[in-house]
């Protein structure tokens, strides 16, 4: 078995160290800059009539796409480093999933100025306005939230454990991850493909967090194989269901989603506060923040 985790070592880490590199992290916004412009150019040459056949077809004529086109693929950056915090702690890995969450409720804001006539006007589109105000102001509360969850967060057992075991248990995880990061390009692939075949039927981040949330159990499971005591099992389900209530969010309808993803913050939040208490009652240090 040691051999097994050696190779994931082997393969976990160097994929964790190119892609958090500072210099890779600049290559990345500098292409999404060009990403942006190159949308609103595309789509003002579609409104021109300049564009081939096949390009037109999966072209919008609305410039506000390329603002939602460009959300769309940081959020898809924000994922994949969420993949690469899965070997981290359980509750960092929540707390990235919150932050995916925020960047959703913005993403959805400026969706609605898709449906907004150029220029812009209020008349007609009064309940598209308080969509955006709605996902705006809640992600504004989420964000806010989210500053405090991350310095309350319960701190992590996995401090307590021996070397072995930390090192098979951080080893195992990192292997999740390198299958979920197997299914995120296949599903984004997938995805890609149909729509360059004019299919947008499917939210490829919405289905991809049902995946997270089969993660988040399968991750609660096997930390319950190095820590099986009833605390931390509780902690850890807790976070679990939080991340279920995220995905009831991303599915719920404008104004519930709001709603629903406060409640998984601040149930995430008194999980934390209670959790630190019992650990501290139970005289257990800080290990891991």
């Amino acid at each position: 078995m040691t051999a097994i985790y050696d190779r994931i070592n082997w393969l976990f880490d160097p994929l964790h160290h190119v892609w958090e590199h500072e210099r890779r992290q600049r290559k990345i916004s500098v292409a999404l800059v060009f990403f942006f412009l190159a949308g609103l150019v595309l789509i003002e040459l579609k409104r021109h009539g300049l564009l081939p056949p096949l390009l037109s077809q999966i072209t919008p004529v609305n410039h506000f796409y390329a603002v939602h086109f460009a959300f769309s693929v940081i959020l898809l950056q924000e994922i994949i480093s969420l993949i690469f915090t899965i070997p981290c702690s359980f509750s960092r890995s929540v707390g990235k999933q919150f932050e995916i969450l925020a960047l959703i409720l913005l993403r959805n804001a400026f969706k609605e100025l898709a449906a907004f006539p150029e220029p812009i006007v209020f008349a007609g589109n009064e309940m598209a306005v308080l969509h955006i105000l709605s996902c705006g102001f809640g992600a504004l509360l989420l964000f806010a939230l989210l500053g405090y969850y991350y310095r309350i967060r319960p701190v992590s057992g996995e401090g307590m454990l021996n070397a072995g075991n930390l090192y098979r248990f951080v080893s195992a995880k990192k292997g999740i991850a390198l299958v979920l990061l197997g299914i995120f390009v296949i599903m984004g692939i997938r995805t890609g493909w149909l729509i360059s075949h004019g299919d947008h039927g499917e939210d490829f981040l919405h289905n991809f967090y049902t995946v997270l949330i089969l993660t988040d159990i399968l991750l609660v499971l096997l930390s319950h194989c190095f820590q099986p005591s009833f605390y931390a099992m509780f902690r850890n389900s807790g976070f679990a269901l939080s991340t279920l209530i995220i995905r009831l969010a991303l599915a719920a309808p404008p104004f519930y989603n709001v709603l629903l993803g406060l409640a998984a913050i601040v149930f995430a939040i008194l999980l934390s506060l209670i959790s630190s208490n019992l650990f501290q009652k139970q005289g257990s240090s800080p290990t891991e923040r």
